[in-house]
């Protein structure tokens, strides 16, 4: 391979999406702390730190998942699996990245937000990815542990205390990843059978999984709006993040009468995206808002 297609390779490795999707949050979360008066360079050093520590936990996540992405379509041209780069060489990656990571986190930030982020990679890699994901039905929940840890870690770089802020926007992203990821496992099922994950779709049934998206979709709605409750946010917020969370609850309701699972799940998945965003951009410019 040339050069650049090494890069290219390696980027691969640290799933761009799930790693920006993660850092974006971070950055929200730093925001809605720092109530407008904003520590330039704490806010680097906690962008590139986070950035580094999530990419290590994907890629050796990558090289554990080696057996699951060889059976899914959507993950078996993976760069490991089509063994573009050799597992060690992906391990060696992965501590590099790690080092870089927390040195950052502990030299600039402060010793909760490094605790928050090996919390944060022990979850993922080893209680998520290594165990409850290939284990149990509930590894959904094991894993929204991590995927909350970054909003959780932005927060705290800037007040360094676990205060009621803190636990409600790792609230509101642990909710948030329940009926976005089981809305995959719907429209996914059959991939997950066959690499024999057991998610809820796969176990339960597609009926169930509706029920428990709806659930979790209400209860995120209700943690979006208690920041504004508990005085965290304002207005605008409050009537952005209320219309765009009807219209998310609305649609998790109506999955529960509709035919064509597969095309109800997908509308579902792309709008917890857009909300994701919505609420990372509400939460980030609040302090500047009615």
């Amino acid at each position: 391979m040339t050069t650049v297609q090494t890069v290219k390779t390696y980027y691969s490795l640290t799933k761009p999406g799930v790693l920006y999707g993660n850092a974006l949050t971070a950055a929200a979360g730093f925001l809605l702390a720092s109530r407008g008066s904003i520590d330039f360079w704490l806010f680097v050093a906690l962008c590139l730190g986070t950035t580094f520590v999530i990419a290590s936990a994907c890629v050796l996540n990558n090289y554990l998942d080696q057996d699951i992405d060889s059976k899914m379509a959507r993950t078996k041209k993976r760069a490991l699996v089509q063994g573009d780069v050799a597992g060690w060489k992906a391990v060696v990656f992965s501590v590099v990245l790690a080092i870089a990571g927390f040195g950052i986190l502990l030299t600039w930030t402060n010793p909760l937000v490094v605790a928050i982020g090996a919390i944060g990679f022990v979850d993922y890699v080893v209680l998520y990815g290594m165990l409850s994901k290939r284990l149990s039905i509930h590894g959904t929940l094991v894993g929204s542990i991590s995927g909350a840890v970054p909003i959780l870690a932005g927060y705290c770089a800037v007040t360094g205390v676990l205060d009621a802020g803190a636990l409600l926007v790792f609230l509101i992203l642990f909710l948030w990843q329940m009926p976005e990821f089981y809305s995959i496992a719907i429209y996914r099922r059959k991939e997950y059978a066959a690499a024999g994950i057991p998610v809820m779709s796969v176990v339960k049934g597609v009926k169930s999984t509706k029920r428990q998206i709806a659930v979790y979709t209400l209860a995120f709605v209700i943690s979006t709006l208690a920041l504004t409750y508990y005085g965290y946010t304002g207005v605008s917020y409050f009537v952005v993040m209320a219309a765009t969370g009807l219209y998310w609850l609305w649609l998790g309701i109506k999955g529960l009468h509709v035919r064509n699972d597969e095309a109800w799940a997908k509308k579902m998945f792309r709008f917890s995206l857009i909300i994701l965003l919505v609420f990372c951009f509400m939460i980030s410019v609040d302090a500047w808002l009615p």
